[in-house]
């Protein structure tokens, strides 16, 4: 593939999420993973949503290195960093007032829409999903136990700074992600175990 074409199209990727993102932050709504526990500290600290998610991820560049390879954990820093990035002018300079249901809406397809993109170029955004995909490969636990575990402890976290109403409208946010992802998204060779990917190989 064109080097070109890959990273105009992680590009994309980064835009329709740091979006997604934005419009479910300005309505102070969630989203699963690694974002949503961005947005949770989001609501604790003074530092921006760009600033945490860049700081959150760092650790997990090291299992991306050892549990998919480097090439791998290089796009997904670039592609983290560029949504740190994205995130940070989103904010300063894109003012929303949306209500909270097409919030929910909106804010969940876009980020959905965009991580297929990214996974579709062997790219991703890292934190759970990386975990995910290291305990799976390394230790045999699926990826969507783990994936499950996480959404559940972010969800719960929520309660302690969103009100009812916010918790509820996330979780359409959630579906809308997680039905997206289920129906465009085909798992890429980096998100399965070594002998899976090595077998579609052949096929192809």
């Amino acid at each position: 593939m064109n080097i070109t074409h890959r990273w105009l199209s992680i590009l994309e990727g980064c835009l329709l999420v740091a979006f997604g993102i934005h419009i479910l932050n300005a309505s102070q709504l969630l989203i699963s993973g690694t974002a949503g526990v961005g947005m949770i500290l989001l609501q604790l600290t003074p530092f921006s949503f760009g600033q945490i998610f860049f700081i959150l991820n760092i650790p997990f560049y090291l299992l991306a290195w050892r549990g998919v390879g480097a090439e791998f954990a290089l796009r997904t820093f670039l592609s983290v960093s560029l949504l740190a990035g994205l995130s940070e002018l989103f904010r300063l300079y894109v003012v929303l007032e949306i209500n909270l249901l097409l919030s929910a809406i909106l804010g969940g397809m876009l980020v959905g829409f965009g991580l297929v993109i990214l996974f579709r170029h062997n790219a991703s955004l890292g934190g759970l999903n990386i975990l995910a995909v290291y305990l799976e490969r390394q230790f045999g636990i699926h990826a969507g136990k783990t994936t499950l575990v996480a959404d559940l402890c972010v969800l719960t976290s929520a309660f302690m700074v969103f009100e009812l109403e916010q918790i509820a409208y996330s979780l359409v946010a959630f579906l809308i992600l997680s039905t997206v992802v289920g129906r465009y998204h085909r798992p890429p060779d980096w998100a399965k175990p070594p002998e899976t990917a090595s077998a579609d190989v052949k096929n192809d």
